[in-house]
């Protein structure tokens, strides 16, 4: 079953694609027709690209992996924040910290100093500093919050990146390509989708589009946690079970014992019991 329509997509302008004169010769397959110097997008390919893409993310999240969402661009930030968020995603919506992916060391320690910041604030060793000091630190650390806060939670390096507007994000592309990380995209006709894994050919620039895209992948996404709770409960539920049965039978072994000791007990008198009848047979001859 398709998580998009043909009509949702249509209603979402995701069909509007660039004039032609900026199009990329490489988007030829995805684009339907020209409309007054328009490309217009192949809708039915779209639809097909987002099934594609949203299964892959499925998996991905499943396995417990992280997804990077990625826009930088106005009428994509806030949506992207959104999505990121409901499914507990990491995602960047400022500018592309260079070498975020091919540096990861380095931007974790940029996360590790504002953790620490904000530790040192909370037990009071700042409160000895004077106001130009505090004052300093506190603008580093809204700096650091604003580029680094919403990768916080981000351990190690994404196991996808999700990205909105090829041409803008072109650098974090090139470092996930660099790294052999897997790239979806949503890829307008203006761009170049040869660098990407997962091209979702669609409108990059209104809203609308954007958010219909995001909205049936992070659907996607949702399930795929969904599943993996469910998975490690049965598996929770199983290991239970089988921690249960393995314990039967030592109870079982030492029951026996114990009921198999009187009888032992017992065995000798039933032989003494045999030898006295014995003997007493020649008397009564």
């Amino acid at each position: 079953m398709s998580r998009t329509n043909f009509d949702q997509l249509l209603q979402a302008g995701c069909h509007f694609g660039h004039l032609r004169r900026k199009w990329n010769p490489a988007m030829a397959p995805y684009i339907f027709m020209e409309r007054n110097g328009i490309h217009i997008i192949d809708l039915h390919k779209t639809v097909e690209h987002i099934d594609t893409a949203a299964a892959a993310l499925k998996q991905i999240a499943k396995s417990g992996k992280k997804i990077l969402f990625v826009a930088t661009k106005k009428q994509a930030k806030d949506i992207i924040a959104e999505k990121a968020q409901s499914v507990n995603m990491p995602y960047v919506i400022e500018r592309w910290p260079g070498g975020m992916l091919t540096n990861f060391p380095t931007i974790r320690k940029a996360v590790k100093k504002m953790a620490n910041i904000d530790k040192l604030m909370n037990d009071g060793t700042f409160s000895n500093l004077s106001k130009r000091e505090l004052l300093q630190i506190t603008r580093q650390r809204a700096k650091l919050e604003k580029n680094l806060g919403s990768i916080a939670d981000l351990n190690r390096l994404p196991s996808a990146l999700f990205v909105v507007d090829v041409l803008k994000e072109n650098i974090a592309i090139r470092e996930a390509n660099r790294l052999g990380i897997p790239v979806f995209a949503i890829v307008d006709t203006n761009s170049d989708p040869n660098n990407v894994d997962f091209v979702i050919p669609a409108n990059d620039d209104a809203k609308d589009s954007i958010e219909v895209i995001l909205t049936a992948c992070c659907d996607a996404i949702q399930e795929g946690l969904e599943e993996r709770k469910v998975e490690k409960a049965d598996e929770k539920a199983a290991e239970e079970q089988a921690e249960e049965v393995a314990g039967e039978p030592k109870k079982r072994t030492r029951r026996t014992r114990k009921a198999a000791e009187p009888k032992a007990e017992e065995a000798p008198a039933a032989e003494e019991t045999a030898t006295e009848q014995a003997a007493e047979a020649p008397a009564a001859e």
